[in-house]
């Protein structure tokens, strides 16, 4: 009615391990679309003309089973700046993709969607409008945020009932934690309450359930650091502000 062009092309960036696969499929699922995910680097084939095909036939694909998000994830593999590492297998690729993305009258139907940890390596002509034309931010947890990753991470645990999640992940501990993060924290909790039943079977009858006490966070969180550092996440921010002005 009005003559707007929707974009149908969205790059999520931000630190590792904060989700952006996660919700990629999350859109597709509330969309009741179906979900294409192809890793970058296993689109990159010695042999000319391997790799073009390979985006074609992925397009494609996508078109067949419409409605459809194809999602590249760690798609700076396939876009870094012309002229720069990768060469020309690289070169040829992107030149391809870039046919496929700028063809959306094509595939109606089909979004869309890379993500990326460096969205600063990727070569600018990806993202133009009518490409990667949307960029999406998609930093580490907040404290809020990061209880309700913990809630989800613990719906099949035995969390002992004298825990509280929320209180765990507003904690200095958990500060800087991506989700990745947290999932390694809650796995290594409960590996610690598993060592301890473990114990205790060998020199006692006890048939009390066991369960995963704050101990056990305790223990867990002194194992556990940060796998993004703090001059990443300033470069993130940077990176942020700079699109945003863009």
């Amino acid at each position: 009615e009005f003559g707007v062009d929707l974009e149908t092309g969205f790059l999520l960036y931000g630190p590792p391990g904060c989700g952006k696969t996660l919700i990629a499929k999350a859109v597709a699922n509330e969309a009741g679309a179906n979900f294409i995910h192809i890793k970058g680097p296993e689109l990159l084939n010695k042999y000319v003309g391997e790799s073009e095909l390979a985006v074609r036939t992925l397009f494609s694909r996508a078109r067949t089973c419409s409605p459809c998000i194809l999602f590249f994830d760690e798609v700076d593999a396939l876009t870094t700046k012309r002229g720069k590492e990768g060469g020309w297998v690289v070169e040829r690729l992107l030149n391809q993709l870039l046919i496929e993305l700028d063809g959306a009258d094509k595939r109606k139907g089909v979004f869309v969607i890379g993500a990326t940890n460096r969205p600063d390596v990727m070569d600018r002509a990806v993202l133009r409008p009518g490409r990667f034309g949307k960029l999406l931010y998609v930093p580490l947890p907040t404290p809020d945020e990061r209880g309700l990753i913990l809630e989800a991470l613990a719906r099949k645990k035995p969390i002992d009932d004298s825990v509280d999640l929320h209180t765990i992940a507003q904690s200095k501990f958990c500060e800087n934690l991506s989700g990745a993060d947290l999932a390694a924290m809650m796995n290594e909790a409960a590996m610690a309450a598993l060592e301890d039943k473990l114990i205790s079977s060998k020199s006692s009858s006890d048939v009390t359930p066991f369960t995963i006490k704050l101990t056990h966070f305790e223990q867990a969180l002194s194992k556990i650091s940060p796998s993004v550092s703090e001059l990443q996440i300033q470069r993130y921010k940077t990176l942020s502000e700079t699109f945003k002005a863009a």
